[in-house]
Protein backbone atom coordinates (compact mmCIF):
# COMPACT_ATOMS: atom_id res chain seq x y z
CA UNK A 1 0.00 0.00 0.00
CA UNK A 2 2.74 2.42 1.01
CA UNK A 3 4.72 1.51 -2.10
CA UNK A 4 1.71 2.34 -4.33
CA UNK A 5 1.34 5.78 -2.75
CA UNK A 6 5.07 6.36 -3.06
CA UNK A 7 5.00 5.49 -6.77
CA UNK A 8 2.02 7.83 -7.31
CA UNK A 9 3.80 10.63 -5.46
CA UNK A 10 6.93 10.18 -7.59
CA UNK A 11 4.83 10.22 -10.80
CA UNK A 12 3.06 13.41 -9.69
CA UNK A 13 6.36 15.13 -8.85
CA UNK A 14 7.87 14.13 -12.20
CA UNK A 15 4.72 15.33 -13.99
CA UNK A 16 4.84 18.67 -12.17
CA UNK A 17 8.54 19.15 -13.04
CA UNK A 18 7.88 18.37 -16.71
CA UNK A 19 4.89 20.76 -16.76
CA UNK A 20 6.90 23.61 -15.21
CA UNK A 21 9.81 22.98 -17.58
CA UNK A 22 7.56 23.10 -20.66
CA UNK A 23 5.75 26.21 -19.42
CA UNK A 24 9.05 28.03 -18.82
CA UNK A 25 10.36 26.95 -22.23
CA UNK A 26 7.21 28.25 -23.92
CA UNK A 27 7.45 31.54 -22.02
CA UNK A 28 11.04 32.06 -23.15
CA UNK A 29 10.18 31.26 -26.77
CA UNK A 30 7.41 33.91 -26.89
CA UNK A 31 8.57 37.42 -27.86
CA UNK A 32 8.52 39.68 -24.81
CA UNK A 33 6.87 43.07 -25.12
CA UNK A 34 9.20 45.74 -23.76
CA UNK A 35 7.69 47.51 -20.77
CA UNK A 36 7.21 51.19 -21.41
CA UNK A 37 9.13 53.28 -18.92
CA UNK A 38 7.22 56.01 -17.10
CA UNK A 39 8.24 59.59 -16.42
CA UNK A 40 9.07 59.66 -12.66
CA UNK A 41 8.25 63.39 -12.50
CA UNK A 42 5.05 63.15 -14.54
CA UNK A 43 2.90 64.94 -11.98
CA UNK A 44 5.58 66.94 -10.19
CA UNK A 45 4.44 70.11 -12.00
CA UNK A 46 0.86 69.78 -10.80
CA UNK A 47 -0.34 68.61 -14.19
CA UNK A 48 -2.61 65.96 -12.64
CA UNK A 49 -5.20 68.73 -12.03
CA UNK A 50 -5.18 69.99 -15.61
CA UNK A 51 -5.97 67.05 -17.86
CA UNK A 52 -9.12 66.84 -19.97
CA UNK A 53 -10.74 64.35 -17.56
CA UNK A 54 -10.51 66.81 -14.65
CA UNK A 55 -11.26 70.00 -16.57
CA UNK A 56 -14.32 70.47 -18.74
CA UNK A 57 -17.87 71.79 -18.50
CA UNK A 58 -18.90 71.90 -14.86
CA UNK A 59 -15.40 72.16 -13.37
CA UNK A 60 -14.78 74.94 -10.84
CA UNK A 61 -11.52 76.89 -11.07
CA UNK A 62 -10.51 79.30 -8.33
CA UNK A 63 -8.07 82.04 -9.33
CA UNK A 64 -7.36 85.22 -7.40
CA UNK A 65 -10.04 84.41 -4.79
CA UNK A 66 -12.70 84.22 -7.53
CA UNK A 67 -14.55 81.02 -8.42
CA UNK A 68 -15.07 80.41 -12.13
CA UNK A 69 -17.35 77.79 -13.67
CA UNK A 70 -16.13 76.10 -16.82
CA UNK A 71 -18.93 76.43 -19.41
CA UNK A 72 -17.20 74.92 -22.41
CA UNK A 73 -14.02 73.25 -23.60
CA UNK A 74 -12.19 73.38 -26.92
CA UNK A 75 -9.58 70.83 -27.93
CA UNK A 76 -7.19 72.11 -30.58
CA UNK A 77 -5.02 69.82 -32.67
CA UNK A 78 -2.17 70.51 -35.06
CA UNK A 79 -0.70 67.22 -36.26
CA UNK A 80 0.26 65.26 -33.15
CA UNK A 81 0.22 68.37 -30.95
CA UNK A 82 -2.88 68.94 -28.79
CA UNK A 83 -3.82 71.77 -26.43
CA UNK A 84 -7.01 72.95 -24.72
CA UNK A 85 -8.95 76.09 -23.93
CA UNK A 86 -11.60 76.25 -21.19
CA UNK A 87 -14.22 79.01 -21.36
CA UNK A 88 -15.10 80.39 -17.94
CA UNK A 89 -18.04 82.17 -16.35
CA UNK A 90 -17.23 84.51 -13.45
CA UNK A 91 -14.94 87.41 -12.70
CA UNK A 92 -14.94 90.04 -15.45
CA UNK A 93 -16.42 87.68 -18.03
CA UNK A 94 -14.93 86.59 -21.39
CA UNK A 95 -12.07 84.84 -19.60
CA UNK A 96 -10.56 81.48 -20.46
CA UNK A 97 -7.75 79.18 -19.41
CA UNK A 98 -5.34 77.60 -21.89
CA UNK A 99 -3.53 74.35 -21.08
CA UNK A 100 -0.74 72.94 -23.20
CA UNK A 101 2.35 70.77 -22.98
CA UNK A 102 5.44 71.98 -24.78
CA UNK A 103 8.32 69.50 -24.80
CA UNK A 104 6.89 67.84 -21.70
CA UNK A 105 6.42 71.11 -19.79
CA UNK A 106 2.98 72.20 -18.57
CA UNK A 107 2.12 75.73 -19.70
CA UNK A 108 -0.94 77.61 -18.43
CA UNK A 109 -2.26 80.91 -19.71
CA UNK A 110 -5.07 83.12 -18.41
CA UNK A 111 -6.83 85.05 -21.17
CA UNK A 112 -9.41 87.79 -21.62
CA UNK A 113 -11.21 88.00 -24.96
CA UNK A 114 -10.97 91.47 -26.50
CA UNK A 115 -13.47 91.85 -29.35
CA UNK A 116 -12.87 95.62 -29.25
CA UNK A 117 -9.32 95.23 -30.61
CA UNK A 118 -8.90 95.52 -34.36
CA UNK A 119 -5.53 93.92 -35.03
CA UNK A 120 -4.29 92.09 -38.12
CA UNK A 121 -1.64 89.35 -37.98
CA UNK A 122 1.89 90.73 -38.31
CA UNK A 123 5.31 89.64 -37.10
CA UNK A 124 5.12 92.46 -34.55
CA UNK A 125 2.17 94.43 -33.18
CA UNK A 126 1.67 97.01 -30.43
CA UNK A 127 -1.45 96.67 -28.28
CA UNK A 128 -2.23 99.15 -25.50
CA UNK A 129 1.38 100.32 -25.45
CA UNK A 130 2.90 96.80 -25.25
CA UNK A 131 4.91 95.40 -28.16
CA UNK A 132 4.26 91.75 -29.00
CA UNK A 133 6.27 89.59 -31.37
CA UNK A 134 5.04 86.45 -33.10
CA UNK A 135 6.16 83.23 -31.45
CA UNK A 136 4.25 80.79 -33.65
CA UNK A 137 1.29 80.44 -35.97
CA UNK A 138 -0.46 77.64 -37.79
CA UNK A 139 -3.62 75.81 -38.73
CA UNK A 140 -5.32 72.76 -37.32
CA UNK A 141 -8.65 71.33 -36.28
CA UNK A 142 -10.82 71.73 -33.20
CA UNK A 143 -13.55 69.90 -31.32
CA UNK A 144 -15.76 71.49 -28.70
CA UNK A 145 -18.09 70.49 -25.88
CA UNK A 146 -20.39 72.45 -23.63
CA UNK A 147 -21.21 76.09 -24.35
CA UNK A 148 -18.60 77.56 -26.70
CA UNK A 149 -20.55 79.24 -29.48
CA UNK A 150 -18.72 76.99 -31.95
CA UNK A 151 -19.63 73.98 -34.04
CA UNK A 152 -18.80 70.56 -32.63
CA UNK A 153 -15.73 70.43 -34.88
CA UNK A 154 -14.01 72.36 -37.63
CA UNK A 155 -10.85 74.10 -38.77
CA UNK A 156 -8.82 76.53 -36.73
CA UNK A 157 -6.10 79.12 -37.38
CA UNK A 158 -3.99 80.93 -34.80
CA UNK A 159 -1.23 83.51 -34.30
CA UNK A 160 0.50 83.50 -30.90
CA UNK A 161 2.55 86.47 -29.77
CA UNK A 162 4.43 87.48 -26.61
CA UNK A 163 6.16 90.53 -25.22
CA UNK A 164 9.95 90.52 -24.93
CA UNK A 165 9.85 89.14 -21.38
CA UNK A 166 7.51 86.37 -22.47
CA UNK A 167 5.03 86.75 -19.60
CA UNK A 168 2.38 88.89 -21.32
CA UNK A 169 0.65 87.25 -24.26
CA UNK A 170 -1.44 88.21 -27.25
CA UNK A 171 -3.38 85.83 -29.49
CA UNK A 172 -5.43 85.96 -32.67
CA UNK A 173 -7.69 83.03 -33.49
CA UNK A 174 -10.04 82.17 -36.34
CA UNK A 175 -12.55 79.32 -36.15
CA UNK A 176 -13.79 78.14 -39.53
CA UNK A 177 -12.50 79.18 -42.92
CA UNK A 178 -14.50 82.43 -42.98
CA UNK A 179 -14.81 83.15 -39.25
CA UNK A 180 -13.79 86.51 -37.76
CA UNK A 181 -10.42 87.08 -36.13
CA UNK A 182 -10.76 86.93 -32.35
CA UNK A 183 -8.20 88.82 -30.26
CA UNK A 184 -7.23 87.96 -26.68
CA UNK A 185 -4.78 89.36 -24.15
CA UNK A 186 -3.27 87.01 -21.59
CA UNK A 187 -0.46 86.19 -19.23
CA UNK A 188 1.33 83.10 -18.01
CA UNK A 189 0.30 81.58 -14.68
CA UNK A 190 1.62 78.77 -12.50
CA UNK A 191 -0.34 75.66 -11.45
CA UNK A 192 -0.10 76.69 -7.80
CA UNK A 193 -2.10 79.85 -8.52
CA UNK A 194 -5.21 77.81 -9.32
CA UNK A 195 -7.45 75.49 -7.36
CA UNK A 196 -9.37 73.01 -9.51
CA UNK A 197 -12.53 71.14 -8.55
CA UNK A 198 -13.12 68.38 -11.13
CA UNK A 199 -15.92 68.40 -13.65
CA UNK A 200 -18.69 65.87 -12.99
CA UNK A 201 -18.33 62.51 -14.71
CA UNK A 202 -20.08 62.32 -18.08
Amino acid sequence: MNITWLILAVILVIGAVIFLYLAEKKKKSEPQQPRQRQDPLKFADGSADFNARILGPGAIITYGAVDYVCRGAIQLRQGQYIWHEYLLDGGKGSEYLSVEYDEGQLKLGWWISRPDLDVTPEREVTVEGVRYRKTESGMGTFTSEGTTGLADSGEYEYWDMAEAGGNRLFSLERYGADGPLEASLGWKILPGELKVYPAPEA
